[in-house]
């Protein structure tokens, strides 16, 4: 960790409960240094030739510094709903404006023994042009699949966005099939 404050530890999030029902509220740094259950949005973004948008966060992230992922998104705020934060957080970090809304495609329950968050997945075209967001993301790139595939045991990933990734190719297979 580099010797600057952490991004966002004092931005207020909802605490939930195993059922994902809000039973309160703490700041972001406190809720994670005392395992609390909170919310996160992901979001995988294709271009317009179905490329997977794939990023290496920066340094100073509280969780997961420096780690690749191929989701764009993030926590969702005190009070605010999946599908806003979705937007939000896709916006922010592609650095665009204008976004269609992410579509929702499944909720799952990401616990470790440090973390614990109900996450929502979406996913979202982006035809914009990218100029994703300094502060969040160090280096980006379009991938196909395939060059995901062979890089998901060559790169430190995101525990979190591996773990969505895979659930997200768990359900597409019975499709594929």
């Amino acid at each position: 960790m580099t010797d600057q404050q952490p991004l966002n530890a004092d931005e207020i999030l909802d605490v939930v409960d195993e059922n994902d029902q809000v039973v309160g509220q703490a700041p972001r740094g406190e809720a994670y240094a005392r395992r609390m259950r909170t919310r996160a949005s992901f979001v995988l973004v294709r271009d317009d030739r179905d490329r997977i948008f794939v990023h290496r966060r920066t340094p100073q992230k509280l969780v997961f510094p420096s780690h690749y992922d191929m989701f764009v998104g993030g926590v969702v705020g005190a009070g605010e709903s999946y599908d806003a934060a979705a937007l939000r957080e896709a916006e922010e970090e592609l650095g665009v404006q204008g976004l269609a809304q992410p579509e929702p495609l499944f909720k799952f329950l990401y616990e470790t023994a440090e973390h614990t968050w109900w996450s929502a997945v979406y996913q979202v075209r982006c035809t914009l042009p990218v100029a994703p967001q300094e502060s969040e993301i160090e280096w980006h790139a379009f991938v196909t699949e395939e060059e995901l595939a062979r890089r998901l045991d060559e790169w430190s990933w995101t525990p979190d966005g591996l773990a969505a990734y895979r659930e997200l190719l768990a359900r597409r297979e019975p499709e594929d099939a």
